[in-house]
């Protein structure tokens, strides 16, 4: 059997990156708009009435018109955008997060694809959470950087014109559209410090979360810590553990792990970093923000909810 998945906004960065997974998907047929019919509304929702599901690839603001739209036609949808990751009546797409989470997503007729930056920060935090070594109060820090592409079509036409440093901090007001997101499904009590910064390649993230030993609930090691996670995301999906063990040194490459590393792959690793005395750990998530972190994980979702092979359609490394 073949589906029809429906791209509504297929032009921008992620609708275009889902796209090219669709179009290596043997089970599915991914169906546009033309130019002129892309913001035609009876167009687009005739589109979703006649699709098994439709992807949203819009802004925030587009994306809960769409819904509106898509509540018309009884459309299943996956929302790619922020606009409804907290929502009670939206299933948060994270199926590796928590235990049931690939059955809510199964069962959904609402799918929200988490954002890019909390799914490395919630595969680090949640399950140090769950067993019982991070406090929910715990006061966290996460710098965290993202390739350009991460801005959308503005931001890499801003980096063809030159018109972008090498190197940049945003989000200082700390007030960012993803922290409510990572608290909520982090299950802390206070908002961490979130530092997000963009750097000039175009793919590609690393999400940093530092810890010292009088944070924790527990008396641990890195490798500790490192083997909480392993056990967490032992099962499929496409989170896995970047080394057997924590301090590896084969990830340090000229004492460098590439933020890029994984451009161009769906799935994600973790790594657990701690000094000789165990006072000080460093966890680090890195993926591709436009594959986990945003095209990657509809699909992912996407196969779920059909009832198909999760890994499907997705580069996943192996």
């Amino acid at each position: 059997m073949t589906y029809n998945i429906f791209i509504d906004g297929a032009a921008g960065t992620t609708g275009l990156q889902v796209s090219d997974r669709l179009a290596m998907h043997p089970a599915v047929t991914a169906r546009f708009l033309c130019d002129e019919q892309r913001k035609d509304n009876a167009a687009r929702k005739q589109m979703m009435a006649a699709s098994d599901l439709t992807i949203l690839c819009l802004p925030d603001a587009a994306a809960r018109k769409a819904v509106v739209m898509g509540g018309l036609t009884n459309a299943r949808l996956i929302d790619a955008s922020s606009a409804h990751r907290t929502h009670a009546d939206w299933v948060y797409g994270f199926p590796e997060l928590i235990n049931g989470q690939r059955d809510a997503i199964a069962a959904a007729s609402r799918i929200s694809n988490p954002g890019c930056y909390p799914t490395g920060f919630l595969a680090l935090t949640r399950p140090l959470i769950e067993a019982g070594i991070l406090p929910r109060d715990a006061l966290l820090s996460v710098p965290a950087v993202s390739g350009f592409s991460g801005g959308g079509n503005s931001m890499i036409a801003r980096q063809a014109d030159g018109a972008l440093p090498a190197h940049g901090s945003y989000g200082v007001a700390l007030a960012h559209k993803h922290i409510p997101e990572m608290v909520a499904f982090a299950g802390l009590s206070t908002p961490p410090i979130f530092m997000p910064a963009v750097a000039d390649f175009y793919a590609g993230m690393l999400v940093n979360v530092p810890l010292h030993k009088g944070q924790l609930t527990k008396t641990v090691t890195g490798q500790d810590l490192h083997d909480c996670l392993a056990a967490h995301f032992a099962g499929p999906g496409l989170v896995r553990m970047a080394a057997a063990r924590a301090n590896d040194e084969t990830l340090l490459a000229d004492n460098l792990l590439a933020a890029d590393g994984l451009a161009n792959a769906d799935h994600m690793e973790l790594s657990v970093f701690a000094d000789q005395d165990n006072r000080q750990f460093w966890l680090l998530a890195r993926l591709d923000n436009l594959g986990k972190g945003a095209a990657g994980a509809a699909i992912q979702n996407m196969n779920i909810a059909l009832g198909l092979d999760e890994m499907m359609g997705l580069n996943t490394g192996v």
